[in-house]
């Protein structure tokens, strides 16, 4: 069935979404980030016995508390940018762990929402077990470079506020030394990573480039659905978790209204 389905119906796997974002990270003057917290014992094991006690402390969040959604073109009529604040900043990440700085460190992050860039996720062989061959095609036009080097420039203008200014020793990366849009743009390049909001590889809709029809039943297949963020047309322009959410409790709606 699986063949069949690849070979009558292209656009399986195919208008694969994802958010865009790099990283740009500072020292900070003072204790109060997760580095302290991951860098230290005796605090790691008292914000454990606070998450395993009474479900509060650092370890029930998600470290990400603040963020905006902005517009990388005032011409625009939604934004396309959303700015995440988090309350760490990393010296490595390994296949395992992300390992934070020695020292207090946060990170600010441009994430681009509406991106041009659309891959593919297909089958890498014919053992099931065999991871799959995806390519998001990041960075397609020259739009999607250019919001990423927008949020970078509004992050840098927010780090530089007053209220901010107590808690920075220095910007770590990209470092102040960077500021052409080639540079800028090579950072990027090097360091800009998927926002783990992939959509749209089985998108919705009723012609030739969709895989599954308004209530979610797959073209040519009877009894078989897709419920989850791929069945988006076009990803959707912030986190994608409640939206998934929101389409597998429709779905299961759906299926009990055609059930009766």
């Amino acid at each position: 069935m699986g063949v069949t389905v690849l070979r009558d119906m292209p656009a399986v796997g195919s208008n694969l979404h994802d958010h865009f974002n790099t990283y740009l990270s500072w020292r900070c003057a003072k204790p109060v980030t997760l580095n302290d917290l991951e860098n230290s014992w005796p605090r790691k094991i008292l914000a454990a016995a606070q998450y395993g006690l009474m479900r509060k402390g650092p370890m029930a969040g998600s470290g990400v508390h603040a963020g905006l959604f902005t517009r990388s073109d005032p011409r625009l009529e939604r934004p396309d940018l959303q700015i995440n604040l988090l309350e760490w900043s990393t010296l490595e990440r390994t296949k395992d762990r992300v390992i934070p700085h020695p020292f207090p460190g946060f990170t600010l992050s441009p994430v681009h929402l509406r991106p041009d860039g659309r891959g593919t996720v297909r089958l890498a062989s014919p053992d099931p077990l065999a991871p799959p061959a995806i390519s998001f095609d990041f960075l397609r036009t020259e739009y999607d470079m250019r919001a990423i080097l927008t949020g970078i420039r509004l992050i840098r203008k927010i780090a530089a506020q007053p209220a901010l200014r107590p808690y920075i020793v220095e910007e770590m990366a990209p470092g102040p030394a960077v500021t052409s849009d080639a540079e800028l743009a090579e950072f990027v390049r090097q360091t800009g990573v998927s926002n783990h909001h992939p959509s749209s590889s089985c998108a919705m809709g009723t012609g030739p480039n969709s895989v599954v029809d308004p209530r979610l039943r797959v073209h040519g297949i009877a009894g078989l659905r897709v419920a989850d963020a791929s069945i988006m047309p076009q990803v959707v322009a912030g986190n994608t978790n409640a939206p998934s959410i929101m389409i597998g409790e429709k779905a299961a709606a759906m299926i009990l209204q055609d059930a009766a």
